[in-house]
């Protein structure tokens, strides 16, 4: 259902910017041209209580900005009046009397009742009797009054309109159509162009974190947001890092008081939500749980996700569904909200290494080491089609080990398979352009990520060597050896030039251009 806004409504939240900001004479002649009043007051009790209590001063101010019926005002003014000639302040009930446009009004509509207040302003002295009918006196008038103007305001928090800008922005960011960490250009609805650190490749190791005993991590994922550093371990431990440091991140209290995230087996995948504020997470006993980061607490369990170990995990983009794939050769989709299976797809005769939702949402993406990457209707499960990256006589038995979808143009997406070559493929099945190794032995690939605005391809081989492709000039740039293990994967900072390796030598490396 569309929402819609009415255009007085946004009048409204300009005027109180307006009234909020000191800006009285923008705000009448607004209120004026459009015939669009505010009347907000800060405190609905607070205005009453001024209307009993007799704070005429205030009250005469607060109603300076409210748009009040005439018989409202003119009952309001005819009181205070009354009660200005009971205290003896004769040139101010007179000023009020004859000079404010409510009286004025009175006058001209009912001459009667403004004489019979003429005449007691002339008198030497002030009876109640004849100031208020029978039956009445000051404290009920002021009630009244006080009743009668209540029912003319309303209280809106105050900066309404920034806290509503405030959210769209927020929503847009949890949408993933605006960059997190950057300032926004509110009016021309964009990331405020800032000067984007130019996309390089590392040179230089920036940290090492060591895993102890005979652990090591399975996985590593940094968050949307750039906040987080996580690593899953062979033991099951999940684990919040300041990559800065590389050290465990203290001001999270769950992990300083030494309550980690865990998982019964060993963590073979895990991914962020959009927002960044959920992590899910696989285990190699086939099960996923869903957590709130910053507090450490399972929110989810599906006990029984998949048959054999998860290898890959994904949200979707809101939030609602998971994507995952597993060793048991399927893909299978998850309500959150359920917690059960609602969706999967067959087809892969061998394991899935990896799917993900293609930029659309009408379609899923995945990798297998049967050799195939096929395309499948999100809709009806069926598999739309089959390609296969490798080429050559033995192609059908190559692993491929992920796919990456291209951040600039999502309709390509880079292959990695174990082979020296890693390819820019279209969902057509069309290799766009390759980067090879150049090795024809031990140079075939392990892993393989992309720099955020997928200007560089980042892939680890067999020989513990990080091989830097240039998608622009498709040329092998440079060069590092990262591990003396075998690499197990490699992940990108999403905002900065940082890139995690992890290794079965216990240690996840931080490098840096």
């Amino acid at each position: 259902m569309a929402l819609e806004i009415e255009s007085a409504d946004v009048i409204r939240l300009v005027l109180q910017y307006f009234k909020e900001n000191n800006l009285p004479r923008t705000f009448s002649t607004l209120q004026e041209e459009t015939g669009i009043t505010l009347n907000t007051v800060d405190s609905i009790e607070s205005f009453t209580s001024d209307i009993n209590n007799g704070h005429w001063d205030t009250v005469l101010i607060a109603i300076q900005s409210l748009k009040l019926p005439d018989n409202k005002l003119i009952d309001l003014y005819e009181h205070i009046v009354l009660e200005l000639i009971e205290l003896r302040e004769l040139s101010a009930a007179r000023s009020l009397l004859r000079q404010t446009d409510p009286m004025i009004m009175l006058k001209q509509l009912q001459p009667d009742r403004y004489i019979h207040l003429e005449t007691l302003l002339a008198r030497s002295y002030f009876d109640p009797r004849e100031a208020y009918p029978e039956g009445s006196s000051k404290e009920r008038r002021r009630a009244a009054i006080a009743q009668a103007l209540a029912g003319e305001v309303s209280v809106v928090p105050p900066a309404r309109m920034l806290a509503l800008l405030g959210q769209a922005l927020k929503w847009q960011q949890h949408q993933g159509q605006l960059p997190p960490g950057t300032s926004i250009d509110v009016f021309r609805g964009k990331a405020a162009v800032k000067d984007e650190e130019e996309e390089k490749y590392p040179t230089q190791l920036s940290r090492t974190i060591k895993f102890g005993g005979k652990s090591h991590p399975e996985c590593c994922k940094y968050s949307p947001d750039g906040q987080y550093l996580v690593t899953g371990t062979l033991d099951g431990f999940i684990e919040v890092w300041n990559f800065t440091t590389g050290k465990i991140r203290k001001d999270l209290r769950y992990q300083a008081q030494e309550q980690f995230m865990l998982m019964d087996d060993a963590v073979s995948c895990m991914n962020f939500s959009r927002d960044s504020e959920m992590l899910a997470t696989g285990s190699q006993d086939g099960r996923i749980k869903v957590w709130k980061i910053q507090a450490g607490q399972c929110l989810r369990r599906f006990e029984k996700a998949h048959s054999a170990g998860v290898t890959c995990i994904t949200f979707s983009r809101d939030g609602s569904q998971l994507l995952s794939a597993s060793f048991d050769q399927t893909i299978r989709i998850h309500g959150l909200k359920s917690g059960k299976t609602l969706k999967e797809f067959r087809g892969h005769t061998s394991f899935v290494n990896e799917a993900q939702f293609t930029a659309d949402g009408h379609t899923i993406i995945s990798a297998s080491s049967d050799g195939t990457v096929k395309v499948w209707s999100l809709k009806s499960t069926e598999n739309l089609n089959t390609f296969k990256p490798a080429l050559g006589s033995s192609a059908s038995e190559i692993t491929v080990n992920s796919i990456h979808l291209l951040p600039r143009n999502t309709e390509q997406f880079v292959v990695c398979n174990r082979t020296n070559t890693v390819s820019i493929m279209n969902m057509q099945g069309q290799i766009v352009k390759s980067f090879s190794s150049g090795k024809r032995q031990g140079g075939d690939f392990v892993c393989c990520t992309l720099s955020p605005r997928g200007e560089w391809i980042y892939c680890v081989g067999e020989d513990h060597v990080l091989y830097c492709f240039s998608v622009s000039t498709g040329k092998l740039e440079r060069t590092l050896t990262v591990h003396e293990k075998e690499v197990i994967g490699i992940s990108h900072l999403p905002h900065q030039n940082l890139i995690a390796t992890f290794s079965e030598d216990g240690t996840l490396k931080l490098w840096k251009p």
